[in-house]
């Protein structure tokens, strides 16, 4: 008997509307089966309900066997029962697991006292070991420290050791890496190998990276639209799909294999390149007679805690980017990236160097409104979790029309149409103009916050990990659009992000960063064919390969 056997789930909401229709699966013990899809295929829907997790009226129809036991229509009481000794689950948000005004100390200790009935000591020396068992460097330190002193590598880290403090027999993985670096998703694979092997675990790993799931998982169900479309092997699945939707999944999913990219030329033929003798694979070319659409020079930033060493974010960064150039910015995290596209749009001060926008000089921090207004139409920025992004109270179009008004006198009936075509633009319609961002989903609200930066036409638009937590199809439009705009718009792209296989399709040029530093830069096919820096090639060495066995992830020593 599996550990895990579904058998036609079918769960319809209160209102009648039907979420997954019919839906078998099974996990034996030690093994790994993907489920893998679109947002909104009922992925989640299926992990949750093995737990007991389903929405608040639902109904539920069919079975569910966890552990010889079965979840639906058992009591509350059996369920958490189940969840304490059965099953545990890892989300993909880390921070939203854990309450940032208690120590890891208690987050970890706590159900090993009040369930186990451990005395502290005890429960305290437990949580040490599960600590070291997810290879944190210094368990004894980090029981006393808060959640915001983790990076997400970390966190997600705490979070496993957390599941493993019931040592259950299965363990429920809901996009445990989507928002890693690569080197960092090497490591929590490697953990949750490790966890499922020594201890014969089974695993449900959710997650939209074929390549990812191909290298971890024995076999992989496909589900779309609350149904399985496919399931198999993993190797099979992925290198011989039966299913037309399988097929289109892989079509999508970008690879790092040589070739010519997916996304269109641009309209010139851009570069990103250094002021001569500016450090690594710095180029003696001359710049082009037009000021670059970007131009870095030492752009510097550190910051001074109160109490602490000094961090030094980001050190004498150089590059340049001309119109139309869509340059790429890899590292890991906490390598400054992200600070130094904060830099670029006016979000952070600068401590040192020059930098310029269309020959404009930029690197004094905007004084007053009017220079904020001067600098956001010069440069618009698209964050990693929309969501976050987006007013909550206000609807998309509105948002697009407020972004219009501000910068525009455009009157408001004008506004409102253009919003509309904005939107369109990006593959939505005008119906989703009255929508509020939690009646999207993530790819929708990520275009929606497209069509906003794009609204005032800036110069330079700069995507900070823009595409990571979308799936491969959505995230294939999504880079598709912004192709289009280069092509027609002479659109400038700084791209930040840490799946290299995207790098590779949309930029030309990739600047690598390590702890601050610009450590390699060039072309991209280049740099990624023959990466000369030895932290490329771990970064390289960290990606995924489907065609090699689970024990593959593990990230060089």
């Amino acid at each position: 008997m599996s550990l895990l056997d579904i058998r036609n789930l079918t769960i319809d909401l209160a209102d009648g509307r039907r979420l997954l229709h019919g839906i078998s699966l099974g996990v034996a013990e030690g093994e790994t089966v993907g489920l893998v899809g679109e947002s909104g295929s009922g992925k989640s829907l299926t992990a949750r309900a093995v737990l007991g997790l389903t929405p608040t009226g639902s109904r539920l129809d069919g079975s569910v066997m966890l552990d010889g036991h079965e979840v639906l229509g058992a009591a509350a009481r059996e369920v958490r029962a189940l969840r304490r000794h059965s099953a545990a689950m890892i989300f993909q948000d880390p921070r939203a697991g854990i309450n940032p005004m208690r120590t890891l100390g208690d987050h970890l200790t706590e159900t090993l006292r009040l369930c186990d009935g451990l005395p502290a000591a005890d429960a305290e020396a437990r949580a040490l070991d599960l600590l070291a068992a997810v290879r944190l460097p210094r368990p004894a330190d980090h029981l006393t420290q808060y959640p915001h002193e983790f990076s997400g590598g970390m966190l997600q880290r705490v979070m496993i050791a957390g599941a493993l403090t019931s040592a259950p027999k299965l363990l429920v993985c809901d996009e445990p890496t989507t928002a890693l670096d690569v080197t960092t998703q090497a490591e929590i694979m490697r953990v949750l190998v490790e966890q499922r092997e020594g201890r014969g675990m089974g695993m449900l790993l959710i997650t939209h990276d074929l390549a990812l799931a191909a290298s971890v998982c024995d076999r992989l169900v496909v589900m779309r639209a609350g149904r399985v479309e496919e399931e198999g092997s993993a190797m099979r699945v992925l290198v011989a799909p039966e299913a037309d939707y399988t097929r289109r999944l892989v079509a999508a999913t970008p690879t790092l294999a040589a070739g010519p990219a997916a996304s269109a030329e641009p309209p010139e033929a851009p570069t990103a390149s250094a002021p001569a003798g500016s450090g690594p694979g710095s180029s003696d070319a001359p710049s082009a007679a037009p000021a670059p659409a970007l131009s870095v020079t030492g752009l510097s930033k550190t910051y001074r805690p109160r109490g602490r060493p000094p961090v030094i974010a980001v050190a004498d960064a150089s590059f340049e980017l001309e119109r139309g150039g869509a340059l790429a910015v890899v590292g890991e995290s906490g390598s400054g990236k992200s600070t130094l596209a904060r830099m670029i749009v006016g979000l952070e001060p600068s401590d040192g160097g020059t930098l310029s926008i269309g020959g404009r000089d930029r690197a004094a921090g905007p004084r007053g409104r009017a220079e904020r207004l001067e600098r956001a139409r010069s440069v618009q920025m698209v964050f990693q979790d929309p969501y976050l992004s987006l007013d909550p109270r206000v609807t998309a179009g509105r948002s697009i029309e407020e972004a219009l008004r501000l910068h525009t006198r455009m009157p408001r009936a004008a506004a409102r149409n253009r919003a509309v075509e904005l939107l369109e633009r990006v593959g939505l319609t005008a119906e989703h103009a009255a929508a509020r961002p939690r009646t999207l989903s993530g790819g929708q609200r990520q275009r929606v916050a497209i069509a906003r930066a794009l609204a005032i036409e800036p110069e330079v638009l700069v995507m900070d990990e823009a595409t990571s937590a979308l799936d491969v199809s959505v995230q294939a439009q999504v880079l598709d659009l912004v192709a289009g705009l280069r092509r027609e718009r002479g659109l400038t792209l700084l791209f930040i992000s840490h799946d290299l296989a995207v790098v590779r399709r949309v930029c030309e040029q990739t600047l690598v960063m390590r702890r601050g530093e610009v450590v390699e830069r060039g072309a991209t096919a280049e740099l990624l064919d023959a990466p000369r820096h030895p932290y490329t090639r771990l970064l390289l060495d960290s990606v995924p390969r489907p065609a090699a066995p689970a024990d593959s992830v593990v990230a060089p020593r």
